[in-house]
């Protein structure tokens, strides 16, 4: 496979993050894939946000848990538009997704809407949370996962093995060459996140990453030109 740039939550440099015009933007944009993240609103509906709270990206307060989808739907998320379903990405964009899960709750929701649509070969799944992982693994044969990760060491490629993952989606501020050789020995593949400027986009060419997690459709355009 080659290299991949994934849209950040879109393209949330440019759009507000997790919104079906960040999404649109991202697929016109040219990248490879799209991320982004859900959680389950009070009546069970797969939404579009990456917070536990409304507090940050809509103009709401309070936990996603203790909404019901009509009253997420009130919400501004950014420039007018309103918060999403999963299904509505799926509607609304053509490009392969990056689903990230929250929790055990989230997966099964998703393995449903998955198993429906016959989604396996469309959507990627992801998680920093290793039973997610392996929950959606276990509910969706063939299901492609991801495990995330913010601060790690090598024993992250044992905890992806452990869960089937054939993905890790690292912090490019802390990837070392140590974990890339691990990983490798392993077969993983490895996306960093999150490359936003010309030297982790560097970065990730010298250590030969897989892909690259960005806020930004301009990593899609320079990527080929980085050595």
């Amino acid at each position: 496979m080659n290299f991949q740039t994934i849209g950040h939550r879109g393209v949330m440099g440019v759009e507000p993050e997790n919104t079906l015009r960040s999404f649109v933007a991202a697929q016109q944009a040219g990248l490879d894939l799209i991320e982004l993240d859900l959680h389950l609103s009070k009546d069970g509906a797969l939404v579009v946000m990456h917070d536990t709270e409304v507090d940050r990206t809509t103009d709401g307060t309070g936990p996603i848990a203790e909404k019901t989808l009509e009253e997420l739907r009130t919400l501004d998320a950014g420039r007018g538009e309103r918060v999403p379903v999963f299904e509505e990405v799926l509607d609304a964009v053509k490009a392969p997704l990056q689903a990230e899960i929250k929790d055990v709750a989230a997966a099964r929701a998703l393995a449903e809407v998955m198993l429906r649509r016959d989604l396996v070969s469309r959507v990627e799944v992801s998680s920093f949370h290793d039973e997610a992982v392996a929950e959606i693994a276990r509910l969706v044969p063939g299901v492609r996962t991801a495990l995330i990760a913010s601060r790690y060491d090598t024993d992250v490629v044992e905890r992806a093995q452990e869960v089937g993952a054939a993905t890790l989606c690292l912090n490019i501020r802390r990837l070392t060459l140590e974990v890339v050789e691990h990983a490798r020995k392993a077969d993983l593949r490895i996306i960093g996140w999150v490359v936003n400027t010309q030297d982790h986009l560097r970065l990730v060419r010298a250590l030969q990453l897989d892909g690259a997690t960005t806020d930004y459709p301009e990593i899609k355009r320079t990527a080929r030109f980085t050595a």
